[in-house]
């Protein structure tokens, strides 16, 4: 627990989260202590840490190089261990079933667009999550156009209800009914 409240002191200072991690390896020689500590600082739930932490391990933490502590902790932040969750309400949740039909209805998608669009639906920036699939294309032989754009026009419905949408979806959302209109 000592650690953990280290890491949320170094949190307070402005650190990053890669920085706290670094920081923490550093003292205590034990990566896989210090990244928990900095999953517990953000308040990370302990079995979601141990989950994200348990698919990383291996690769990252088992066989640490002394003096890889910074590029460790870079690595662990871009590969969203240390993304919060947020908890989403109905409508946000029903954004994310809509972004899920269009993402099945893509016909394929590549490695580094899912893990982008995990990692901003687990923080709830559902507005970059939207944009980066609104420009995005169903692939010719084994997507449905169809369903994709009509999933983003009722999505983007959704998004512009909030008071204040972000300037961008308006545009977007007039790119998808006009992609959704033509077969």
């Amino acid at each position: 627990m000592r650690l953990a409240l280290t890491a949320r002191h170094l949190f307070d200072t402005g650190s990053t989260p890669a920085e706290v991690y670094a920081n923490l390896a550093r003292r205590t020689r034990d990566p896989l202590r210090s990244a928990r500590a900095v999953c517990a600082a953000l308040t990370i739930p302990a079995t979601e840490a141990n989950h994200r932490l348990d698919e990383c391990y291996h690769a990252l933490l088992a066989n640490p190089r002394p003096g890889s502590e910074s590029d460790t902790g870079e690595l662990l932040e871009a590969l969203g261990i240390f993304d919060i969750p947020k908890q989403l309400d109905d409508r946000e949740t029903a954004i994310v079933e809509l972004f899920l039909t269009a993402i099945d209805a893509l016909g394929g998608i590549r490695a580094g667009h899912q893990h982008g669009l995990t990692r901003w639906i687990t923080t709830g920036n559902l507005t970059t999550a939207y944009l980066s699939l609104t420009a995005a294309r169903p692939l010719a032989r084994t997507g449905d156009p169809v369903r994709y754009w009509s999933a983003l026009v009722q999505a983007g419905e959704l998004l512009t209800t909030t008071p204040n949408p972000d300037s961008r979806l308006a545009y977007a959302l007039t790119q998808c009914r006009t992609h959704a209109k033509t077969p």
